[in-house]
Formats: structure tokens, C-alpha cells, sequence
């Protein structure tokens, strides 16, 4: 479920008043994503995206994921590009929630990974830290190190219904990863996705006939962290199969490529093991707590904790860039 918010067509033409998109031709709900209110727009100037941001995003915090999207669009980034009325604003109000509108991107995203859709992912992960400097807006990493025990506190009360033992055996995983993550300013840092998905990179054919990726979506998680972090993410969502066995060929080829754009550091390469650690914890603390708060019969899908337990457990074992194919 995407849609929280009904729009009705006579706000949703007065809302587009304000706009020099021309005539509404079309306009339908989004069933993919689980934060907001999405609908596909059709004007006669083409095709865009609404968004309506519901009430877990921090209306102060939208200047920021607006202004990076643009930010990195004006750099030759293929994401969403805010649109701006006529007044020059790109947030205003609809059905009484913060909307905007940005440009649609074509593409499809890969419903089944393979392995050659993470050298082009990793191609355009570095591409996309290199066009976030001189970014001048800074967001701290809410679901960063050090929001990890307050999320794991949250869920001691029925976390064990989960899996018998699984609080017991978070608070020991916790401990070795703070203990061993790098101190502040120890590697690279900027503007980082911190949520790139397969369902938030959508690709077509290249010339050659191969994956290429034509865009990437869904900024808001984005923020100011290690670089080295975001690959971690990426590498827990990417390069698993279905049994969550490790992939090494596509780690291989997104690490690969990416380096092939932004190379990595000595000091980020030895971090990743630990970084991975921590992007899985932190996947499995957020999918653990919506597990343990979402009241039976919510119209909302609930993702299960366990396969990032799975990852968690694979990467506590990945002590060396062996286990990444380096």
C-alpha cells in the first residue's frame, strides 16, 4: 500500500493552478512504496510524480532531500528533478500533507537480480557520491550507529517472539559493531542514498544490449555519512540469493565498477566488514520494530526481520576481503 492520502480532482487541479504543466490528462494511485502517498501524473507537459509526504517524514527535513535530487539532477545524475510552481517553490500543501512534484524517469526495476545489474549499480552509486560535493545542506544519519540501541530497546519487549534468543543475540552483535566502527573522520564522507534497494534503481538496455541504469529513486533516507557505508547497503541488498547464500560474483562486479569511478581508500576497504555488519543490523532493527508495533489487520506489509538476521550472521563471519571477492 503507497496511497494514505486521497487526493479528489478538484484539489489535485487547483494544486496544479499553481504549475505551468498545462491541462491534467491523467492520474493514478502508486501501489510500490510503503513511506508515502504516490500518484503517476499525466499533464500536457508529460509525465511526473506526486508525492505526498505522510506523517514519518519531517516536513524540516524536505528542503534537504528536494535540494539534493536537484543537486544532483543539475549534475548530470539520472533522478527525480523537483518541479517548481510558478512562484518558484517546489513544497506546497495538498489534502493537507507536504506534496511536490518531480519528473518521472523511465525504467524498469529488476524484479530478480543478476549479476550484470550491479556493475552499472556500482558505476552509478560512485557517480552519484562524487555529484553530491559541494552539496552546502548536511543531514545526520538518523538510523545511523547511533540510532541502533535506542530502535533494539524498542524491541525487547517482544522481539523474542520473533526468534527465541534474537534480543540476546542483537545486544552481542551491537556491542562488536559500535566497537569497531570507525571513528569520526576516519574515511570519506558526503550526501550517500543509505536505501538503495533494486526496487529503487530502475534500468533499461544499453546499447550493447546490457543493463544500464536510467535512474534512481527515493531520496528520502538520503544523508550525510560515509561513503564506504552506502556500499555496505548496497552490498546486503544486492548480492544475496533467494537461500541468502552470498553472491560473490556480483559483490565482485559492483565493487569492481565502482572503484573504476571513485577508488576506494585502504582504510575504507579494511572498514567494509564491519560496515556491512552494521547496514544489516540496522535493515533488521527497522524491519524488527514495524514487525513488533503494527497493530494485526494494518493495511500495511510488514517485511520479515529474519533475512537480515541471515545477512547479519553471513557478514559477522566475513572477517576479510576475501569473503567480497577482492
Amino acid at each position: 500500500m503507497a496511497v494514505y492520502t486521497e487526493v479528489s480532482d478538484e484539489a489535485l487541479r487547483a494544486f496544479l493552478a499553481d504549475y505551468a504543466l498545462g491541462e491534467l490528462l491523467a492520474f493514478r494511485g502508486i501501489a510500490e512504496g510503503v513511506e508515502n502517498s504516490n500518484y503517476a501524473l499525466k499533464t500536457e507537459a508529460g509525465d511526473f510524480i506526486l508525492t505526498l509526504y505522510e506523517k514519518r517524514v519531517d516536513p524540516a527535513e524536505l528542503p534537504y532531500f528536494l535540494g539534493l535530487m536537484e543537486h544532483l539532477a543539475a549534475r548530470g545524475m539520472a533522478c527525480p528533478t523537483p518541479v517548481h510552481g510558478r512562484d518558484g517553490a517546489a513544497l506546497r500543501e495538498l489534502a493537507g500533507r507536504p506534496a511536490a512534484i518531480v519528473t518521472f524517469l523511465p525504467g524498469v526495476w529488476p524484479r530478480r537480480v543478476r549479476a550484470e545489474y550491479c556493475a552499472p549499480l556500482g558505476r552509478a552509486l560512485a557517480e552519484m557520491h562524487l555529484a553530491g560535493a559541494g552539496f552546502a545542506m548536511h543531514r545526520p544519519n538518523a538510523l545511523g550507529p547511533k540510532g541502533w540501541a535506542p530502535l533494539l530497546d524498542g524491541c525487547r519487549a517482544r522481539g523474542d517472539e520473533v526468534q527465541t534468543g534474537l534480543i540476546a543475540e542483537l545486544d552481542s552483535a551491537l556491542s562488536g559493531i559500535l566497537a569497531a566502527w570507525p571513528a569520526e573522520g576516519a574515511l570519506p564522507a558526503g550526501q550517500i542514498h543509505a536505501d538503495l534497494f533494486p526496487d529503487n534503481a530502475f534500468f533499461l538496455p544499453g546499447p550493447d544490449g546490457q543493463p544500464r541504469v536510467s535512474g534512481v529513486i527515493d531520496f528520502y533516507f538520503a544523508c550525510t555519512d560515509l561513503f564506504a557505508y552506502d556500499i555496505a547497503v548496497c552490498l546486503n541488498a544486492w548480492c544475496f540469493e533467494a537461500d541468502f547464500s552470498f553472491n560473490v560474483t556480483r559483490a565482485r562486479a559492483m565493487l569492481g565498477a565502482y572503484r573504476a569511478i571513485r577508488p576506494l581508500s585502504e582504510a575504507e576497504l579494511a572498514a567494509l566488514p564491519v560496515l556491512c555488519r552494521g547496514a544489516a543490523l540496522r535493515f533488521l532493527l527497522t524491519r524488527l520494530y514495524d514487525w513488533t508495533h503494527t497493530p494485526e489487520g494494518a493495511l500495511v506489509t510488514r517485511k520479515d526481520p529474519v533475512e537480515y538476521l541471515r545477512k547479519l550472521r553471513f557478514f559477522s563471519g566475513a572477517e576479510t576481503l576475501a569473503a567480497f571477492g577482492l
